[in-house]
């Protein structure tokens, strides 16, 4: 095999299992969400898999010509990129909510045989390209070099390019069509040393899971570059709307009557709003979510301004067609990162600001650091309130050190826990910030209690900064 076909496979080999590699976050998403656990567990089993296939492609090339087996391999690896999808849908129910070893095992079940054997074409590569000692540093060491550059180029292509534009099962079905097409294509280049017996029968292996991963039904109505996105019909009331992103219910909105606050984390967010002075208020909210609180603020308070800094544009467009989101000069959404956004806005401009970005279950850990509530201190007026929706249990290690955070900045805060107290489960907690003593609220206790000792409830958290902030793995 030449220089340069030799480069060009191992480069497109390796690139293909790092686009499996980012796309198993997507397509995982649904059942085990999304979370810096998720992704430590993808990147560690496919990397396992990367190990094994470069040891067992090693081995059979130093016992097998590599072109008997080569353009089968790449075929096989085509095609069990392919039946990740129906696998990973099979699966995914059944492992919803196991935590890490559910990550694991899916990531096991539906990626390891992919970038398994996908990994193993570059031994056997190096192999047909190594005819002499003198030279086989070199050789190996632009193998090595073509495969690296071949997995940047599909890290980067996928993840700044391929996600935005296209859903996710049709990328990897074209993955696994173009590897099955690629290795046809050596396969008649080396038609006479290539074993036809094992190419006819991986091509009929990749012949049916074709039809296998293009049927698979999508969990998603909508997939974004963040999140699965699915909205459901209610069943208490006509206009009753969910929306469900990854794996989890994040908001529910009444199409009808946008002062309706269907979840217990949602109606303590009215009862905090009763705390500023009656009339309009200006609000600014971190995270789009439902739009459920900028839609009650507008119909509760008429006047009111709001301004959203939501990170997924495609979310805006399904609230804005599903669940009633009608944007005008007194509701605005920015797209874009929120933390980004927070330098450019001004200081002393809101009455609110109220907290409620979520990846999954867990708030992005650059939304609740120091330097974070320092800026949304600056942008709050002396009198105002952040209000923050939490989520944590058990010892709430990382509620404990928001609080602490907060507190940093803010003279005043309020705890309201769970009706029934802590759990050893997450549950939605409720944290009402502000430079200015904070009036009574008036809780249904159905709803929540205000946690008296507050120094004990901290503890001895520390404090979240942008150096360390390890809320995925201090969450419940």
């Amino acid at each position: 095999m030449r220089h340069r076909p030799a480069q060009a496979l191992v480069f497109y080999t390796s690139g293909a299992v790092l686009v499996l590699e980012i796309l198993a976050g997507r397509m995982m998403a649904p059942y085990v969400g999304v979370s810096l656990e998720t992704f430590t567990g993808i990147i560690g089993v496919i990397l396992a898999g990367i190990a094994i296939g470069s040891a067992v492609g090693g081995k059979i090339a130093d016992r097998i010509d590599p072109r008997r087996l080569l353009p089968a391999t790449i075929v096989v690896g085509g095609a069990l990129s392919m039946l990740s999808i129906p696998i990973v849908a099979a699966l995914g129910p059944g492992v919803r909510g196991g935590g890490n070893m559910a990550i694991i095992v899916l990531t096991t079940f539906g990626f390891v045989a992919p970038a398994t054997v996908l990994s193993a074409v570059s031994p056997m590569v190096a192999k047909l390209r190594v005819t002499d000692l003198a030279s086989s540093g070199e050789v190996i060491g632009n193998l090595s070099a073509a495969g690296t550059f071949g997995a940047l180029a599909g890290t980067f292509v996928t993840g700044f390019v391929l996600v935005a534009a296209a859903p996710t099962r049709p990328i990897v079905i074209v993955v696994g069509v173009s590897l099955v097409l690629l290795g046809l294509a050596l396969g008649w280049r080396f038609r006479t040393e290539a074993e036809a017996s094992v190419l006819r029968a991986s091509l009929l292996f990749a012949l049916l899971a074709v039809p296998a991963s293009a049927f698979v039904g999508a969990p998603c109505d909508v997939e974004s570059a963040y999140a699965c996105i699915r909205i459901d019909e209610g069943e208490d009331r006509p206009g009753e709307r969910f929306l469900i992103l990854d794996n989890a219910r994040h908001a529910v909105t009444d199409l009808d009557d946008p002062t309706y606050l269907g979840f217990r984390y949602t109606r303590l967010f009215g009862d905090a709003f009763e705390v500023l002075p009656d009339g309009p208020i200006d609000a600014l909210h971190v995270g789009g979510g439902g739009f459920t609180a900028a839609r009650y603020l507008a119909a509760d308070r008429p006047g009111s301004t709001s301004l959203v800094l939501e990170i997924d544009g495609e979310l805006v467009g399904v609230a804005e067609q599903h669940l009633g989101l009608v944007q005008s000069d007194d509701l605005e959404v920015v797209v874009g990162d929120a933390r980004l956004a927070m330098p450019d806005l001004p200081d002393d401009a809101y009455d609110l600001i109220v907290g409620d970005a979520y990846g999954g279950l867990t708030v992005p850990w650059h939304l609740t650091t120091t330097e974070f509530v320092a800026e949304l201190d600056r942008t709050l007026r002396p009198d105002g309130i952040y209000v923050m929706n939490v989520i944590d249990g058990g010892e709430n290690l990382f509620a404990r050190a928001q609080a602490v955070t907060l507190l940093e900045h803010f003279e005043h805060l309020v705890v309201i826990a769970p009706p029934d107290g802590f759990a050893d489960f997450a549950r939605n907690q409720l944290f009402v910030a502000s430079d200015a003593p904070i009036p009574p609220m008036d809780i249904d206790p159905d709803d929540g209690r205000i946690v008296v000792d507050l120094e004990a409830y901290i503890g001895e958290a520390s404090v979240l900064t942008d150096d360390f902030a390890p809320v995925d793995q201090i969450r419940r």
